[in-house]
């Protein structure tokens, strides 16, 4: 079942052209991750399906609704953003418990709802630390603490581990397909790094310049490259091993 459909949408940024018409599906329970080059916009295309940005012209369906013109409360996603974007005057129970306190269903329960989420991260001995006395990766966990507590049926992530150090990715790439799979979440993934999106994604959608190149399962598009972009860009950096960095990767 789609859990989103995407039709046809162009966006523009000081008449230039940022997306070209483009068409895609998202799968229900699907980690689709989105890959290519600086400039290609994928981050535009993320900020358009939470509404952050509006398209110039196409649709977006979540659950067979056109939710194209509303706002982003409305479309009921998550964003975990590459800086994190904590309070820093608060901490970390502080941080997560806040969105929850602003919603009328959850506001009498933001405190445990908040503890319970933040022990699902492993994060139940820092409740009372600030962002700044937490390590890279510890506030990339509260960030999607914050998000996962807010219980969206889709997560955005914007690059989340850019800025981490290799040994901390790779724990928290785990991490990230475990609360996937206990939370029964949509994951859309924006990242440039190859091996990234061949070790976490059932699919991947391949763009430049504002196109997209390839939608495809990691074997599929190992297998059976749609042109020679796909075999330069995403595969020339990629060891013939790959397949032991697939662990998650559906066949």
């Amino acid at each position: 079942m789609d859990k989103l459909t995407i039709e046809n949408i162009s966006k523009s940024f000081d008449k230039k052209q940022i997306l070209n018409n483009l068409s895609f599906t998202v799968k229900d329970g699907e980690f689709l991750s989105i890959l290519g080059s600086s400039g290609c916009g994928k981050t535009t295309i993320l900020r358009i399906l939470v509404g952050l940005e509006s398209q110039d012209k196409g649709s977006i369906y979540k659950d067979g609704v056109d939710i194209s013109n509303l706002s982003p409360v409305e479309r009921k996603m998550g964003m975990v953003f590459q800086n994190y974007a904590l309070f820093e005057n608060m901490t970390v129970l502080e941080n997560v418990a806040y969105a929850l306190r602003k919603k009328k269903d959850t506001k009498k329960h933001a405190v445990e709802i908040a503890t319970q989420t933040l022990a699902t991260v492993k994060l139940s001995n820092h409740l009372d630390k600030r962002p700044y006395e937490l390590s890279g990766g510890q506030q990339q966990r509260v960030a999607i603490a914050r998000t996962l507590a807010l219980s969206p049926d889709v997560i955005l992530l914007d690059e989340p581990m850019s800025a981490l150090d290799a040994d901390t990715r790779l724990s928290l790439r785990a991490e990230l397909k475990e609360l996937q799979n206990k939370f029964k979440t949509t994951m859309i993934y924006i990242t440039h790094d190859q091996e990234e999106a061949f070790a976490m994604s059932d699919r991947i959608m391949v763009m430049r310049k504002g196109n997209i190149e390839q939608i495809a399962s990691p074997h599929e598009m190992i297998d059976n490259p749609a042109n020679e972009y796909i075999e330069q860009f995403v595969l020339q950096n990629i060891n013939l091993k790959i397949q032991s960095l697939m662990p998650f990767a559906k066949k």
